[in-house]
């Protein structure tokens, strides 16, 4: 008597339906749970075909199922479980998820179905697409915007580059761009970052694919909004005379392979960067913050301009009077015509096509490298690979920080 009791009371106080049928379908048993989902009391159940809670056209080949199930044994639901609809009283619709167990009991069968209700489940996952599908258009609208920026920009400084009043507006017109687009730009850009970020979270229990496929597209669409959006920030900065080296002693090998171990992350299919250093010493004085941005700048556009299945070389080397950096590609080369403009703000070389790019790394890299009293210099011929070698150096009398 006490296990029945306790049987009892767990059937009556679980969070899901249960219900049981005899081998005609008609009902014998439905609990709390189960009533609150279809909206009916037990009396108005008990002994009733369980079709009444069914919609069609379940409803009217659920004895069919039933009959066929006790003649053959081949499980549909019973045993296995699935997702089904069922009707309330009142004639609504709602998703659940039912599993069936046949029980023998007493010379006889009872079947016992177990009801799940997905409707906040469903709901959830339909608000998740709808967002993720805003979140994608939003991001396609803003990346349209900005390209038409950029492309405006660069009609811009074609018209005024005659003469050095219009290269002052061309400068006015660019201050005003970056500085719109860091309030109009970075912000929304942060917030659909954060969005895409909790809507992976939330959304990885279902392991939802499409979902998935599309946080991915709307961060990588972030992703190289941010670049370019830096890229203008730290033309603005640099031609506002806001950016001062800040020298620092480190080692130049655990830098470079810090570097190097970030950068594969972010590599093609099967590209290789290659690290080697040379020479005994290790410690370098410089900016770090500038230099990272030199080197990820020069082995970004390796990365970009190379194809699969190929090697990026990167060496560092410390002689008495220099620190050497170079980064060595084989991917598809800077035309001759275009390598005397290679250093110029917004220009691209003519065989670039359709890979994304704002034409300001390579300027921002040889400031930066001026900055710290360096040198830039590259080799390159189409089809052939492209070296880029950054020479600083290594006397510390050369570094205003030492000097003072």
């Amino acid at each position: 008597m006490e296990n029945a009791a306790l049987l009892k009371a767990i059937i009556e106080t679980a969070i899901d339906g249960i219900i049981t049928i005899d081998e005609r379908g008609n009902i014998e048993s439905i609990n709390p749970a189960a009533c609150n989902l279809f909206q009916y009391s037990p009396a108005e159940v008990i002994g009733k075909n369980v079709s009444v809670l069914m919609p069609s056209p379940y409803r009217e080949n659920h004895d069919g199922y039933l009959a066929r199930y006790q003649r053959t044994h081949d499980p549909h639901i019973i045993g296995i479980g699935r997702e089904v609809q069922g009707m309330r009283k009142d004639g609504s619709l709602f998703p659940f998820r039912l599993a069936v167990s046949e029980v023998h009991y007493a010379e006889r069968k009872v079947y016992t179905g177990f009801i799940h209700d997905l409707s906040r489940t469903k709901y959830a996952e339909e608000q998740l697409r709808e967002y993720a599908a805003k979140l994608e258009d939003l991001v396609e609208e803003r990346t349209l915007s900005l390209k038409e920026t950029v492309k405006a920009l660069q009609h811009a400084k074609e018209e005024v580059s005659i003469s050095l009043e219009k290269e002052k507006e061309l400068s006015q017109l660019k201050s005003r761009f970056v500085s719109m687009a860091s309030h109009e730009f970075r912000t929304p850009l942060s917030a659909i970052q954060l969005s895409a970020v909790l809507i992976e979270k939330y959304s990885a229990p279902q392991g939802n694919p499409n979902v998935a496929k599309h946080i991915a597209k709307i961060k990588a669409a972030v992703t190289n909004l941010t670049s370019i959006l830096n890229d203008f920030l730290s033309l603005e900065k640099l031609e506002a005379g806001k950016v001062e080296p800040v020298y620092s002693d480190f080692d130049v090998v655990k830098f470079a392979e810090e570097i190097t171990e970030e950068m594969q992350l972010v590599a093609k299919q099967n590209q290789l960067i290659v690290y080697q250093h040379t020479g005994a010493d290790s410690n370098v004085r410089l900016d770090q913050a500038l230099l990272k941005n030199c080197i990820l700048n020069l082995i970004g556009n390796a990365i970009k301009y190379s194809g699969e299945n190929t090697f990026i070389e990167f060496n560092t080397e410390i002689s008495k009077k220099h620190l050497i950096i170079s980064i060595k590609d084989n991917g598809i080369g800077i035309p001759e015509v275009d390598q005397k403009h290679l250093f110029e703000a917004f220009f691209r070389a003519h065989n670039t096509g359709n890979i994304p790019g704002t034409g300001l790394g390579l300027n921002i890299v040889t400031r930066y490298t001026n900055l710290m009293n360096g040198k830039i210099s590259f080799k390159s011929e189409v089809n052939k690979g492209t070296s880029f070698t950054l020479t600083f150096p290594n006397n510390h009398e050369n570094n205003p920080d030492h000097r003072r």
